[in-house]
């Protein structure tokens, strides 16, 4: 809400506890973050208002009309489906909830003299929030005070390029703070600010679709414009033939139930909710369910070396002087730099720790920034600055250099402390080195057996940072990261270099530039692969924003957290292998389950088209496709999709699918015509032909099941053995429910019992005659 006189808190005190509450009773107060998962109600909306329940409602209607009501109990599978779905999806949103709740960062607000840490939905209008690097901005406000501010307002500009603030500017809601602090007052909260009104737009919509979903949703699509005139088609057909009423509704029902996949599309959101929960349980947040699968799907892993190699935990080694200037002397200037700049990254944190914080006042600072790679500041008339050499020289000393090589080479992060004349960007006026910053960092405990298992994965790791390469080689190397030596000074490659080429010759890519870091996740893209990036700082936002998959630290920055798909809560990256796994046993087992969901479907469709212009009735009733739906597809694939399955990702989804789903949907319908045909040469009964086609559509079915059950295992096997008892138990005991004739007859056994023996010789040539030699020619996408 805007308020029409805003008044300027003092900077000392900022909002009194009778003022917080006066704009809290009037409004004037911010939103809360926007959930990232849906309400509950919208949950039951969801998966209760759709096409495919709306259709299945309307048969259902149509079969009441008959009379034949026990021909309505496909609803119950879709009642009982929607309600998996809908517990499953409930029971994930609770634990991402919580989870989102741990992760989000309080905002520093000063409030009665004191800096209070509150969620960004206890801000009001005029509050004073302190902000630093790495933060980002809940809602619109003015700046009034800061020490050189550095702003990212892509979600304005659409640029990344970081534009200096200063003292009276306004700043809007989603911007990120890429250098210095500032005392920003709050101007429009609530659903006025910049970012509301935006939608949340500060973490842009660039991923990849979902590959999986994109063509569940396309066939669903097809399928769409397919039912209904076929059906239409069919009843029209039956009545014109001269059928009655009851059978062709029956009929058409049986014929338009049976094409429709319903519990594809359920079992791919209840998949991805597991998986989402069972990584909530290893405390990663999953911002977005289609992440999942991103990631199942990446080849190439891109490494920011602090805090996802090493532990991020920097200790101050020592300093290295270059000149006649005394160690403590070199110490006492370090300190009283970082004091005056107020940086509050690793480095600076390490600083002040080893070495205190002195009380200083500076004439002119420079805080760290990401491009610059350097921080400075005037001292009583002295100008110093520290960073990166690189980025400091235009051209670093031979001896410095030298000095510097053997230091990266034993694994220390090494920054230069110089004297400067003047500090303008992107270089400081003849600086003059003082001395070598010497900052220790210690591997993540488990970095090595992370490594290993991605290298094992097929995913490919590359190591980004900003740090010297020597260095990052040097931890690479002992983390054992495969072509740890093949490294680059990104610094020293000029403006337009070929990253093309780059990313062919190196795995280790040092003092890179946020802008060149995107740069080379788009050269990976662009080379066919996919990538993923972690990322805990401002540093790394363009990067993670081009990524195919985003992961971020938990204990990163605000902005890091808000763009990344996952935040490791524990900011432990060893939990990152089982997010691969989750992916991957989340889309290998969907991918290999939906070809039983899609056999039915085409089946159905073949016949449909079939039986328009026949004489016959379609062979289905609408319940004697229950047992098939339940027992060949919908129980068993609900515990397929479960089980371990970790291999990588092919990315043939329909070529899998159609390897098994067409030859099988080709011997169902050859089946059920050589039963038509023996049922008319001996006058047998449309309930005894229609009771084979069950059984022959069923066994068809459990073969398939078999072959996508593979590789076995105990459950498994158990699993199919199962099924088929029960399939036999529909037809012996429960014969009469679902309209079917009684088997034990050995006349009718005359006739089945050699169908029967032939499913497996013909089911396995079939697909080797169609799924093998002509659809594995086709690249199905």
């Amino acid at each position: 809400m805007r308020q029409s006189e805003s008044k300027q808190p003092d900077l000392t005190i900022g909002l009194s506890a009778t003022e917080v509450a006066e704009r809290e009773a009037a409004g004037q107060k911010n939103d809360p973050l926007p959930s990232l998962t849906r309400s509950v109600k919208q949950i039951f909306r969801d998966n209760i208002v759709t096409l495919f329940n709306l259709i299945n409602l309307v048969l259902a209607g149509l079969v009441f009309f008959t009379g034949s009501y026990k021909n309505m109990l496909f609803l119950g599978v879709v009642v009982i489906n929607t309600g998996i779905g809908i517990f499953q999806e409930i029971r994930s949103k609770r634990q991402v909830d919580k989870l989102a709740l741990l992760s989000e960062s309080q905002v520093k607000i000063l409030r009665a003299g004191a800096i209070v840490n509150r969620h960004q939905d206890a801000i009001v209008q005029d509050d004073l929030l302190i902000l630093g690097r790495g933060d980002q901005l809940p809602v619109d406000g003015r700046i009034r005070q800061t020490t050189g501010l550095e702003v990212d307002e892509s979600q304005i500009t659409g640029e990344a390029t970081p534009i200096v603030k200063s003292i009276g500017d306004e700043l809007v809601s989603g911007s990120v703070i890429l250098g210095g602090k500032a005392i920003v007052q709050a101007m429009t909260v609530g659903d006025d600010s910049y970012v509301k009104q935006l939608a949340h737009s500060a973490k842009q919509e660039h991923r990849t679709p979902s590959e999986l979903l994109t063509i569940i949703n396309r066939i669903i699509k097809v399928l769409t414009f397919t039912i209904v005139p076929l059906g239409a088609a069919l009843f029209i057909s039956s009545l014109m033939r001269g059928q009655d009423q009851r059978r062709a509704i029956l009929g058409t029902v049986a014929a338009m139930v049976g094409m429709i996949p319903e519990g594809l599309v359920l079992l791919t959101s209840v998949a991805l909710a597991v998986g989402a929960y069972n990584l909530g349980r290893r405390k990663v947040l999953v911002r977005e369910l289609p992440a999942i699968e991103a990631l199942a799907r990446v080849d190439v892993l891109c490494l920011d070396k602090t805090g996802t190699i090493t532990s991020g935990h920097l200790k101050y080694a020592r300093i290295d002087p270059l000149t006649a200037v005394p160690v403590t002397e070199l110490e006492s200037t370090l300190a009283q730099l970082v004091a005056a700049t107020g940086d509050d990254n690793e480095t600076a944190t390490a600083v002040r720790v080893a070495l205190g914080s002195p009380a200083v006042t500076a004439t002119e600072i420079q805080p760290f920034s990401s491009d610059r790679k350097w921080s400075g500041a005037t001292i009583d008339g002295e100008s110093f600055v520290l960073g990166a050499p690189e980025f400091i020289y235009d051209q670093v000393p031979v001896g410095v250099q030298q000095r510097i090589q053997t230091w990266a080479q034993r694994g220390y992060r090494v920054l230069l402390l110089a004297k400067v004349t003047a500090m303008p960007a992107p270089h400081p006026t003849a600086p003059v080195a003082l001395g070598l910053l010497l900052i220790t960092d210690e591997l993540r405990p488990r970095a090595k057996s992370t490594f290993s298992f991605f290298a094992k994965q097929d995913v490919a790791l590359k190591v980004i940072s900003g740090d010297n390469p020597v260095t990052v080689a040097s931890i690479a190397e002992r983390a054992e990261i495969a072509g740890a030596q093949q490294l680059v000074d990104m610094s020293q490659v000029g403006p337009k270099p070929d990253y093309n080429r780059l990313v062919q010759d190196y795995n280790v890519f040092g003092r890179v530039t946020p802008q060149q870091k995107e740069s080379l996740i788009k050269a990976y893209q662009a080379a066919g692969h996919t990538v993923a990036m972690t990322g805990d700082g401002v540093n790394d936002l363009l990067a993670l924003r081009q990524s195919d998959c985003s992961i971020a630290m938990a204990s990163g920055s605000e902005a890091t957290k808000s763009l990344a798909d996952f935040v490791l809560i524990e900011s432990n990256f060893d939990a990152m292998v089982h997010v691969l796994n989750e992916g991957r046993r989340v889309i290998n087992n969907i991918e290999r389950v939906a070809s039983l969901y899609l056999i039915k479907t085409m089946y159905s469709v073949v016949l449909t088209l079939i039986f328009i212009f026949m004489s016959r009735s379609y062979p289905f009733e609408p319940i004697q496709l229950t047992p098939i739906s339940s027992l060949m597809v919908g129980i068993p694939t609900f515990f397929l999709a479960l089980q371990p399955n970790h291999d990588r990702i092919a990315g043939r989804f329909m070529q899998q699918v159609m390897e098994i789903a067409a030859p099988a949907a080709v011997c169902v319908v050859g089946y059920i015509l050589v039963i038509l045909g023996i049922g008319t040469q001996f006058h047998l009964s449309f309930a005894t032909t229609s009771t084979l086609s069950v059984l022959m559509t069923g066994l068809v079915g459990l073969n398939a099941l078999v072959l996508v059950a593979r590789p076995m295992n105990r459950f498994k096997v158990a699993l199919v053995i199962l099924m088929a008892i029960l399939f036999a138990g529909v037809f012996l005991i429960a014969g009469p429910i679902f309209s079917l004739v009684s088997l034990l007859n050995w006349r009718l056994a005359l006739l089945y019992l050699p169908l029967i023996a032939s499913i497996f010789p013909v089911f396995m040539l079939v697909q080797d005659g169609l799924g093998k030699r002509i659809l594995s020619k086709i690249k199905w996408r």
